[in-house]
């Protein structure tokens, strides 16, 4: 009876053992699940605001703008439509966005289409993500992209 007791009791601290072992990777996998979730929320939300920019040719609006390169942030008449934003306002100061927006007019084009009245929105949010073994050495970016038409 004592002999079975202490099997079970073995038994039951080596099941435990593990279950404390697995705790914190999966306390891990939900502040990456929860940290994606709202760089994704971010990158939508700022994607919206860029499509719902006036861009057209008559009257001649243009306050969705132009990133002269890559890295640069998109400009209409010398002003930052939508500058960049390292770190964001609290709450979510552990984030950085920043958009940039492609001219479509010029070969290669935008998704493989050549057009002056189209433009490409590019969306990014970086995070530095939390693993088992505490926060990452390197940001995680996050990127939404789509195509607006001038109207």
């Amino acid at each position: 009876m004592l002999a079975d007791i202490l099997a079970a009791v073995a038994v039951l601290a080596l099941g435990l053992t593990a279950l404390v072992s697995s705790i914190p990777v999966s306390g891990a996998a939900v502040s990456e699940g929860s940290q994606l979730t709202t760089a994704t929320f971010l990158a939508s939300a700022r994607l919206e605001e860029a499509r719902a920019g006036a861009w057209s040719s008559s009257p001649a609006v243009d306050r969705l703008g132009v990133s002269a390169h890559p890295g640069a942030e998109p400009r209409a008449s010398g002003i930052p439509t939508f500058p960049d934003e390292s770190p964001l306002a609290a709450p979510y100061g552990r984030f950085s966005r920043d958009v940039r927006i492609s001219d479509c007019a010029a070969a290669p084009g935008c998704a493989g289409i050549v057009s002056p009245r189209l433009r490409q929105i590019t969306v990014r949010v970086s995070y530095r993500p939390v693993s088992a073994a505490g926060v990452a050495s390197s940001d995680k970016t996050i990127s939404l992209t789509t195509l607006v038409a001038e109207r």
